[in-house]
């Protein structure tokens, strides 16, 4: 089976490209692919991004897509920034500018009012005219919002993300640590056992 990665996010890419190893999957991403259009992410939910790309791109490339919407929802702040993740400090927003954000909104909070949890959902579309409706899989991972930034490994909120369990950010986990507990790693684990089902 081909499957086409609906992203370019480089991180994300990674991740996937290691949870899907060693299953019967070759797997493309969109550079193999020129011209594959730019899908706005202007849904309600991580489950409609995560659909409406995975279709966008199956439609345009003609094989499976496997499509992902995740982000960050803080319980101080009503879920947000949630859908909004990625543009959380506006236009030329940067996974930088967006911590610090956060950062300033919750600085006045204890460390009992800063829960959050990271949501991934995942949409796996097939082409029009095979016949398949698009499956869903999902992950979250509870944690909360340190006070600054910690750690050098993995991206976007990963720094202020603290893992109780393993008392580290995620930005201090190893990939392979944090592949296991992550909301991303929770989603493909259920994506891979449906693939070992087919």
């Amino acid at each position: 089976m081909e499957l086409v990665i609906a992203t370019t996010n480089k991180g994300k890419l990674k991740e996937i490209n290691t949870l899907l190893a060693g299953l019967d999957v070759r797997v493309k991403n969109l550079a193999d692919f020129p011209g594959c259009p730019d899908v706005v992410e202007d849904g309600a939910t991580f489950r409609d991004n995560a659909l409406k790309k995975a279709r966008a791109i199956a439609s345009y490339t003609g094989k499976p897509a496997l499509a992902d919407d995740s982000g960050l929802e803080v319980d101080a702040l009503d879920g947000a920034p949630g859908v909004y993740s990625a543009r959380f400090s506006g236009k030329g927003a940067d996974d930088l500018k967006n911590n610090r954000k956060l950062l300033r909104l919750l600085k006045d909070k204890p460390d009992s009012e800063r829960g959050a949890q990271f949501v991934c959902v995942l949409a796996l579309a097939w082409p029009s005219g095979m016949g398949r409706r698009p499956k869903f899989f999902k992950g979250i991972v509870r944690g909360r919002v340190t006070r600054g930034m910690r750690g050098q490994r993995g991206f976007g909120y990963d720094p202020l993300f603290y893992y109780t369990k393993a008392k580290q950010t995620f930005a201090e986990m190893g990939p392979d640590e944090k592949n296991k507990v992550s909301h991303r790693g929770r989603a493909l684990m259920k994506l891979q056992a449906y693939l070992q089902d087919r």
